[in-house]
């Protein structure tokens, strides 16, 4: 069984029909990369997962999103959902308190009251997003005060101390430096073991160097689905071999 699949899955945003007829199934511990044009559907699909698009007034879904199985809009409320599908943004979101505040925050909103537990949730969490050695001896200091990359691998760590069993990255990186770029390109990779990830990128060069399969969308349709290295290689959809070798896009 895939850990999350849809079927004929379409999403409107009022009269504009954003998603169209998208079905395709993502097994669990793997890495898959969604590319395409700007405006295509990536984000809007991404989204899908977590219910963000409800969020969005005059959004509505049509077809099944399931996760195990179980169809996400139907009976599953949204702050349930969320405990398992964890969401990193394009843009590092530190709040403004403690780094132990950050990380901490989704377990206490989830009603996690034991000091013990939230502190050994956190150094986890911090050590899996490989940001503890960095700061273990100032997690009582303000998050803003990080580099770009650290508050990015912070939001990381603050989606996994809850303990998702999803990670959906929206173009984690585009505002990162090529340094902390490649740090959180090698986290993602370690991350597999654990989590099943889905990233946005616009950059080709990433989604061939972290994901095990690639879904290339074209204005607002599913165009090709394939494992990355044969998507890259050789695709079969002429749309897809004139999007990667930039003939648009």
């Amino acid at each position: 069984m895939h850990r999350l699949e849809c079927r004929e899955v379409h999403l409107f945003y009022g009269s504009k029909h954003a998603l169209k007829g998208i079905s395709m199934g993502i097994e669990r511990n793997t890495i898959t990369a969604l590319i395409g044009p700007s405006g295509c559907g990536k984000s809007s699909f991404l989204r899908l997962f977590n219910r963000m698009n409800d969020l969005i007034e005059g959004a509505r879904v049509e077809g099944d999103v399931l996760l195990d199985g179980k169809d996400i809009y139907k009976g599953m409320e949204p702050v349930e959902l969320r405990k398992q599908v964890g969401m990193v943004f394009q843009k590092p979101n530190p709040f403004p308190m403690s780094i132990f505040e950050n990380v901490a925050y989704g377990l206490r909103i989830n009603g996690v009251k034991d000091k013990k537990v939230i502190q050994e949730s956190v150094e986890k969490a911090l050590h899996q997003a490989a940001l503890w050695d960095e700061v273990k001896d100032d997690l009582r200091k303000t998050a803003l005060a990080l580099s770009g990359g650290q508050q990015q691998r912070l939001c990381i760590a603050r989606a996994l101390a809850v303990e998702p069993t999803v990670l959906l990255m929206d173009e984690p990186t585009s505002a990162l430096d090529p340094i902390s770029t490649s740090r959180i390109e090698q986290l993602i990779q370690e991350l597999k073991n654990n989590y099943t990830i889905i990233i946005v990128t616009h950059n080709m060069q990433q989604a061939g160097r972290v994901s095990n399969k690639t879904a290339f969308f074209y204005l607002g349709e599913l165009i090709e689905y394939d494992n990355t290295k044969r998507l890259f290689t050789n695709p079969t959809k002429q749309e897809t071999e004139n999007y990667i070798t930039g003939r648009f896009g």
